[in-house]
């Protein structure tokens, strides 16, 4: 029976890396009837909305999409296109894994790292009260009325929550996702040390769940800007983090630059029900059309997608054939040789062209 995905190319480069990974599954032998949706600066331009109802209703439909990076214009309404996508969906879960592969310049060899970032509130609730507004007067004043803490008059405001819900729901989430990847350790990384009553909650709640897995999975707690620290150190320590949204996407670019960059950084955004697979990556648009990029975040996404779709062996396939062309070397785009000016860099397609060629038939 073939699988129904909704494609989103996205702006940018996306669409070139979309269809790279599009042509890897393809190729794979799973069948997959794309459905394919628009979405971004395009959707805007050519239906005067950036999250077109139609993309949400075809995931809602689908439950798996594989998205391309998408851009946000400034001033167009949403502070972000993708957080929109995943508040719509309820995607709470973002997870990250950063892998080390041979032919890919990195500091460090055999990381395999997996982070684990909550989706859904924290700063990025979007909750903002603007400099010099009434409102923003009126919550400072109160502020200073229940707490007897000033706050300068020019200020702009963001409220942080962190809910006892959402916090147990990605914490329980990040041990199972251990338990079914075969996972040993889980750090939880916060601030609790100073923000006592939102990271200091997440925190607690950890804790909580933790003593459910005691004698399976053991947990670390660290603060964030110390496991910044550690990771750059000492990354082969820790195996799955779980984080508040803030923290979770500074930890994962972090942890993708140990690995070599954001060029071969897959994601997955998760909710009950749904899936959304995405490369970390922007939507670079000063590369668009030139069949330049790396592909390898969009096709470790597709990787990710099979995974989920219970298509392990087709993944594993796709991922070794990648893993066996970056480690040649040959058929590499420009950021993945040694000198990026090496004339003999192939281009996006050309590298998907490779991939293909390497898959088990």
């Amino acid at each position: 029976m073939a699988h129904v995905i909704t494609l989103i190319p996205g702006d940018g480069i996306g669409y070139e890396v979309s269809l790279a990974a599009k042509r890897c599954l393809d190729a794979t032998g799973v069948k997959i009837i794309w459905e394919e949706m628009l979405a971004g600066q395009d959707a805007l331009i050519k239906t005067g909305e950036l999250l077109p109802q139609n993309v949400i209703a075809s995931i809602q439909k689908n439950k798996v999409a594989l998205k391309g990076p998408l851009t946000t214009p400034i001033g167009a309404g949403f502070r972000s296109v993708n957080v929109a996508l995943r508040q719509a969906l309820e995607l709470y879960a973002c997870v990250r894994p950063a892998k080390t592969y041979a032919g890919v310049k990195s500091s460090f060899q055999d990381i395999d790292l997996v982070i684990v970032r909550e989706n859904s509130e924290d700063l990025y609730a979007g909750i903002e009260f603007e400099e010099g507004k009434p409102e923003t007067k009126n919550l400072i004043a109160q502020i200073k009325k229940d707490t007897q803490k000033s706050i300068r008059t020019d200020s702009g405001i963001s409220i942080k929550p962190i809910s006892k819900f959402a916090s147990a729901r990605i914490v329980r989430y990040a041990f199972e996702y251990a338990l079914a990847n075969k996972r040993k350790k889980i750090t939880c990384v916060h601030k609790a040390n100073i923000m006592k009553f939102t990271d200091g909650l997440f925190l607690k709640v950890a804790r909580e769940i933790a003593q459910e897995f005691k004698a399976k999975i053991i947990f670390e707690e660290a603060i964030v800007d110390n496991m910044a620290m550690q990771l750059v150190q000492k990354p082969h320590n820790y195996d799955v983090l779980v984080l508040p949204n803030l923290y979770g996407d500074i930890i994962s670019d972090l942890c993708a630059g140990i690995v070599g960059g954001l060029g071969v950084a897959p994601g997955a955004n998760l909710g009950k029900d749904l899936a959304v697979f995405e490369a970390v990556h922007g939507s670079a648009p000063k590369y668009k059309g030139l069949n330049k990029v790396n592909p390898t975040a969009m096709i470790l996404s597709g990787v990710l997608l099979l995974r989920h779709i219970r298509e392990a062996a087709a993944a594993d396939n796709l991922e070794q054939a990648t893993k066996d062309v970056i480690a040649e070397g040959k058929f590499v785009t420009y950021d993945l040789k040694a000198d990026p000016q090496d004339p003999t860099a192939v281009g996006t397609s050309q590298m998907a062209d490779a991939i293909i060629k390497r898959l088990k038939k």
